[in-house]
């Protein structure tokens, strides 16, 4: 078993072709006691849903076999005990992956022909996440998060944690004084750390900023922004900063400051789509039709697709012919047919944004977007 974070690099693998039945559990997980005390009972349960439906398709022999690492992590009291807020598991007979997730999501278990995928986009999507580039003269951290919370990450090994990790040991300490050698000058001070900050601006894009494809907001003292900024390269760097010591700050404090930034980027970019798929309707170049939409995603037609963030449409999209038909989520080769629009348009290179309810722009629980 796999226990990760998820990014968008490891989306795709979700997205394969696959033959036979698909498990897909999503369960809210607390942080701390004693709301976690709950989480493994919860998740029991929803197994014991995914079995009812693969025993339309399997055995009692088989089905044992196959649901035999979800009882597993059922037993792994080490695993309960560090949650984040939400988890997500994925089972087939070739591929088994858990993630930790740093959103809560709906409690869900669902068997199809697919993965079930539209809560791991609502926690993927890139549109309210984001990085927290923390940076003094002595170390460098760095946190992940959205709207709702921010973690540590856990740096890359290439990636230095200090001045030392990343110049050696001949560095100036905080007054001047040289570890080995001589040179106590302040002008010796500010190369070193100009030196510094170019060293671990390189290692962070190249070992975090590039596959997370994330808005990072710098957190340093203020006489130390210019300077970064003079050397860094990372074009994921907001323009906007948080001023003052990074380890000043809980992470609460971090995530409502870099929340603050990021929002209005976030509103801006809905608001876009929604005038945009607002001038498209009359043209033809938009739609909430779930027949219509389906056809269009599948001739590659769909550029953008709002999805109802709330909202399940049992059923399932023929992907030859693109019919549309409603369905019973307890039937295991039914899914969500909001979930399989949203695969396939993935699948064409399209675009998909998960929306709040009291945000989407049409009933149905869709709006598309046409290329053309």
């Amino acid at each position: 078993m796999t226990t990760m974070t998820p990014t968008v690099e490891h989306f795709p693998e979700l997205l394969v072709d696959r033959t036979g039945p698909c498990v897909s559990i999503y369960l809210p997980t607390g942080r701390r006691f004693p709301e976690s005390q709950q989480d493994v009972v919860r998740f029991r349960n929803l197994l014991r849903q995914a079995e009812s439906s693969l025993s339309d398709v399997m055995g009692a022999t088989e089905r044992e076999a196959f649901t035999a690492p979800l009882h597993a992590l059922a037993d792994r009291d080490r695993f309960w005990a560090h949650a984040f807020d939400g988890l997500a598991v994925f089972l087939h007979a070739d591929f088994y992956k858990v993630y930790k997730l740093q959103r809560t999501v709906p409690e869900r278990a669902i068997v199809a022909d697919s993965f079930h995928i539209k809560p791991l986009l609502r926690v993927l999507q890139s549109a309210d996440r984001f990085q927290l580039f923390a940076i003094t003269r002595e170390h460098v951290r760095l946190f992940q998060g959205n709207r709702d919370a921010v973690d540590e990450v856990v740096l890359h090994a290439a990636v230095p944690r200090s001045r030392i990790d990343a110049l050696g040991e001949e560095v100036t300490d905080g007054h001047g004084a040289m570890h080995a050698g001589s040179g106590s000058r302040k002008d010796e001070i500010e190369k070193e750390t100009e030196r510094f900050f170019r060293v671990v601006d390189r290692a962070i894009i190249e070992h975090h900023a590039k596959h997370a494809g994330l808005p990072m907001v710098l957190v340093a003292l203020p006489e130390h922004h210019a300077l970064f900024r003079e050397v860094s390269h990372n074009a994921l760097l907001l323009p906007e900063a948080i001023a003052g010591n990074p380890d000043a700050f809980s992470p609460e404090e971090l995530r409502q400051k870099a929340w603050e930034i990021v929002e209005p980027r976030y509103t801006a970019r809905l608001q876009g789509l929604m005038d945009e798929y607002g001038a498209g309707l009359p043209r033809g170049l938009a739609s909430d039709a779930l027949s219509e939409v389906a056809m269009a995603a599948l001739g590659g037609r769909v550029r953008t697709l709002l999805v109802d963030d709330d909202r399940v449409v049992p059923g399932c999209v023929d992907r030859t012919t693109a019919h549309v038909a409603h369905g019973d989520l307890a039937d295991p080769h039914v899914d969500d047919i909001l979930d399989d629009l949203a695969e396939i348009v993935l699948r064409m290179g399209g675009d998909v944004v998960m929306v709040p309810r009291d945000r989407m722009p049409s009933i149905t629980g869709i709006a598309a977007i046409y290329r053309f």
